[in-house]
Order: structure tokens, then sequence, then C-alpha cells
């Protein structure tokens, strides 16, 4: 989903969010040194299939997804991450690697780490590795409606 699209659909439901620009960063801890942001602010979405469906992992910038724990914790049979060349169609409009996590676009499950539900605020990717959205977690909550893992 292109930057402008995300856009759409946040201002459709009246959300509150700040876009940020900055230098072109790929990895969630470039990106929160770039914009200024603590990597623990800035979510990451990692691409991963559950029982072979894909789906999306989010956690803080610095933490690695624990496949044993979100396979506990959804008690899947198999998750494994996703190659990029199993997930980039989905996301046509998007730059590999910068989808938003907004998973029930796109007909996907998405998790989300509890620590990122700590925080007032979530920063993500939007399509691209030079522009980030900042909007408030419980409005990206209720959007969303994620599954809260312990990851």
């Amino acid at each position: 989903m292109p930057l402008k699209k995300l856009k759409e659909f946040l201002d459709a439901h009246h959300i509150k969010y700040r876009s940020i620009k900055h230098s072109t960063a790929y990895t969630a801890q470039e990106v929160a040194a770039s914009a200024h942001i603590p990597g623990k602010n800035i979510a990451k979405t990692v691409m991963i299939k559950v029982n072979g469906a894909m789906a999306m992992a989010v956690l803080p910038a610095q933490d690695l997804v624990d496949f044993k724990v979100l396979k506990q914790s959804v008690q899947a049979q198999k998750i494994e991450l996703a190659a990029e060349q199993e997930f980039k169609s989905f996301f046509p409009e998007c730059e590999v690697g910068s989808m938003p996590p907004f998973g029930n676009l796109y007909d996907m499950d998405v998790y989300v780490s509890e620590r990122l539900a700590e925080d007032e605020e979530i920063a993500f990717n939007a399509g691209s590795h030079r522009e980030l959205i900042m909007m408030a977690y419980r409005d990206f909550n209720d959007l969303v409606k994620p599954r809260h893992i312990k990851m």
C-alpha cells in the first residue's frame, strides 16, 4: 500500500497521525536512528507463514521474533519466516521491506508484541524506506485488531 493509500485509509477513519520523512534506511534500527526516534518506538513488520498462511509479526525494532514462543502462543503446527519472493506480490505498491503493519487490509493475521502495546504511540514504515507514520497505538489497535503476543 503506497503512502498515499495508507494516509487515505487513516483519514477515512478520522485518525490523527504524523508523517515523518527521513533519509533512506532499510533496517528498523537504521530507520529509528535516521528519524531520531528510540528503536523501542519503531515497529517493524516481519513477514511470516503460520501453517502456510501469510501473516505479519510486528515488534519493536531491536527485537527478534521468537518463533518458539510465537508458535506456542498461536497454537500453530508450523511458523516460519516468509521469503521475499513469497510475499512481495501481496504489496506491489510498497518497497520490499517497508510494508505497513496493516495486515487486515490484505486478509492477513497480525501478531503484535505486547511490548508495543505498552507505548502510547507506534511508528512504522508506510510503504517506503523514506517515511514513517506515527499514530496513537490505541488507534492502530482499533483499526488492525491484532492479536497481542508475548514475543
